[in-house]
């Protein structure tokens, strides 16, 4: 009964929000006498130059994925920690997800594509993937990427509490879809 409840109604925001937000952007923005256009160029003048500072930031991350992935050090990693995985109900094959998700948000969905394809899309493993890819965030990235950007140097915080942010993202994403898929 809840959960059929839950789904209806994340079914109908949705649908909603999107048009929702097309609607109501222009016209706070009417309404607050802002000239939208203006707005939206200036904004997109600043982020092409944020998105220059940011590429070897971008490229170092990148590689290092690259190379972790291409080294079979994360199928090793799936490998021996499986038992441990068991205890938390998190199959092995979503530990690269994992893994990969605080570092780089195209990296963690290109293996959430993989488990899809191996698996089904509507599979239990793709809806699992789906969920915790939506539930986390790129901290290593947006530390690296963008504290490194504007020259933050001292992280040990931020990293602290994005990656227990991560863990309980995985831990959440673990415990709902086990309520509302299985």
């Amino acid at each position: 009964m809840f959960v059929d409840s839950f789904i209806k109604t994340i079914t109908l925001v949705s649908v909603w929000i999107l048009p929702l937000l097309i609607v109501s952007i222009p016209l706070w923005a009417l309404f607050k006498r802002v000239s939208l256009y203006d707005t939206f160029i200036k904004g997109a003048r600043e982020g092409v130059g944020v998105g220059l500072k940011i590429i070897p930031y971008l490229v170092a991350i990148l590689v290092a994925i690259g190379m972790f992935r291409a080294s079979g050090a994360m199928e090793l990693l799936a490998e021996f920690t499986s038992p441990v995985l068991d205890l938390i109900g998190m199959p092995a094959d979503i530990l690269p997800l994992a893994i990969v998700r605080p570092m780089s948000g195209s990296g963690a969905l290109g293996i959430m594509s993989e488990i899809a394809n191996q698996y089904g899309g509507d599979s239990y493993m793709a809806r699992l993937a789906a969920v915790m890819t939506g539930s986390s965030e790129t901290t290593l990235y947006v530390i690296a990427v963008y504290f490194g950007a504007v020259g933050v140097t001292k992280v040990r915080h931020a990293l602290l509490a994005g990656l227990i942010a991560d863990f309980a993202a995985i831990l959440a994403s673990l415990f709902i879809c086990r309520i509302v898929f299985l």
